[in-house]
């Protein structure tokens, strides 16, 4: 078995960390956001898997070159750079064909990777539960499949064999190609196993039933400081792209609601890699099925509006539907002044679907939770209960899964007045008989 089939492609990690990076950006028109802002994010996710980047170019590619992508002009002026400031790594702003990284790596003289394989290498790197290294590995494979053609020469050589090994006369591509074939079935099925005990967490969180708040948005957009804000967790939050791979799920009480469930997700980019959202749609079922999502938005980013429509698109790739009830938070306002401040907090309050908060300084973050109680209590109605004065369990329960709004002693009965989901008051009807 080669070096091509063992899982992830080290090859690339391993040359990369520490080497000095050229991020290149082959403007083919089209876009949404301007070339410096996807220069800067590309730049970013360099920086994540530890390269250093020295220089920074954009071309205007008015037709892509089967060979090459860019035009030869181009290539020299690139491979001029690669040569004068010892750079050992191109990370190219595009999606390139086995063929044109290939070519590239020849013309360049450098080792060149893709936005797809710059952002498995990050995931590869970040995946901490067993699920999310399973997970990664798939994306892996899959995008290494097609690209055994590209460093791997020496497998053109015919192998023979016996078994199930290789017959005679297969190639030690096909050879591989078979192997990350199985490698790729035997991770399949055991990501169903993960999705369907996934299933039944959720399952039995329904049955309870805890109201499920999902926290998604674009990479690096706050999620996790929010997080970890409202629940007091310790989840990695840095000014990092893709800083949490691995979903989190923690409880959090909210006025009106004793008990929720709120996850924190991984991060959306532009462009991700469809590789990715096929193997993590086990981990996005938790957002496919919540209750209610907070999209975090960072509103100090140029690109604010633009990312918001990638992370609705990919919502959308994995099935989330209109319908489903959302909120959002517009973060980070703590970077913002002046009137740039004072329009957006004006903004925010016209619309009943924006929080303006700073999950790092806490502002705005009581008035998120006011808000989200509310939406989840929108259906709660108010009802009148008289309980035995002794009945301590029944008087927590109604504490615990509504609102109290008024309660009154009268001999040897005491009258609430309180607000339950028709749900909950069905289920402690049920419990009083």
């Amino acid at each position: 078995m080669s070096e091509a089939s063992g899982g992830f492609d080290r090859d690339v990690e391993d040359f990369a960390r520490g080497a000095r990076a050229i991020v290149v950006l082959p403007d083919q028109g089209g876009a949404t956001r301007d070339a410096e802002a996807r220069l800067e994010e590309t730049a970013g996710l360099a920086l994540a898997i530890g390269v250093e980047v020295c220089r920074k170019v954009a071309f205007r590619v008015r037709a892509a070159k089967p060979a090459t992508l860019i035009g030869s002009g181009q290539m020299e002026q690139l491979a001029e750079f690669v040569k004068e400031e010892g750079i050992g790594l191109a990370v190219f702003d595009a999606s390139l064909t086995p063929v044109q990284q290939r070519n590239l790596e020849t013309g360049l003289g450098c080792k060149v990777i893709d936005r797809t394989g710059l952002i498995l290498e990050i995931f590869g790197e970040r995946a901490r539960t067993a699920e999310g290294r399973l997970q990664v590995e798939l994306a892996h494979l899959d995008y290494q499949a097609g690209r055994l053609v590209r460093s791997w020469t020496h497998l053109e050589r015919q192998r023979g064999g016996f078994g199930f090994l290789g017959g005679p006369g297969e190639t030690q591509i096909e050879a591989d190609r078979r192997l990350i074939r199985d490698r790729m079935a035997r991770l399949r099925r055991e990501l169903d196993g993960v999705t369907r005990t996934r299933g039944l967490h959720r399952d039995r969180r329904q049955r309870a039933p805890w109201p499920v708040i999902a926290l998604v948005g674009y990479t690096n957009a706050g999620k996790s400081t929010l997080f970890n804000r409202l629940t007091g967790a310790d989840v990695m939050a840095e000014n990092l792209l893709f800083a949490t791979l691995d979903p989190t799920l923690r409880q959090i009480s909210l006025p009106g609601i004793d008990k929720a469930i709120l996850s924190d997700t991984v991060g959306f980019v532009s462009d991700l890699p469809t590789q990715l959202v096929a193997a993590f749609k086990a981990t996005l079922e938790e957002v496919i099925s919540a209750d209610l999502l907070i999209h975090v938005r960072d509103v100090a980013h140029p690109d604010s509006a633009a990312q918001r429509a990638d992370v609705e698109a990919v919502l959308a790739e994995i099935g989330v539907g209109e319908g489903t009830p959302r909120l959002e938070a517009w973060n980070k306002l703590d970077l913002l002044a002046g009137d740039l401040r004072l329009d957006l907090v004006a903004d925010a309050q016209r619309r009943e679907d924006v929080v303006v908060i700073s999950a790092l300084t806490g502002e705005g973050v009581d008035t998120l939770i006011e808000t989200v109680a509310a939406r989840l209590t929108a259906g709660h109605q108010r009802y009148a209960i008289a309980l035995d004065a002794g009945d301590g369990a029944g008087a927590a329960w109604l504490h615990a899964h509504g609102e109290v709004l008024e309660q009154a002693v009268d001999g040897e009965r005491t009258h609430y007045q309180v607000r339950l989901a028709p749900a909950d008051y069905e289920r402690f009807m049920t419990r009083a008989g």
